[in-house]
């Protein structure tokens, strides 16, 4: 491994599950991080507005421009 941080090496050397599960073994902290952007994208609003707002004007204003 070349890294450029031996500190950063150690602590993914350090993460659970290498000889079974190889890279794989950080999937589970990516569905976490996954997770938690949608909930915060569903959840956090800037002022009245969030993402999902937004993405439902925008595709109601595509289908009647289609329209």
């Amino acid at each position: 491994m070349n890294f450029k941080s031996r500190k950063l090496a150690k602590i993914l050397d350090k993460w659970p599950g290498k000889t079974y599960f190889g890279i794989y073994r950080f999937l589970p902290l990516f569905f976490v991080a996954g997770a938690a952007l949608e909930f915060s994208m569903i959840n956090w609003r800037v002022g009245e507005i969030n993402f999902y707002d937004t993405y439902k004007r925008k595709l109601a204003e595509s289908i009647v421009e289609s329209e």
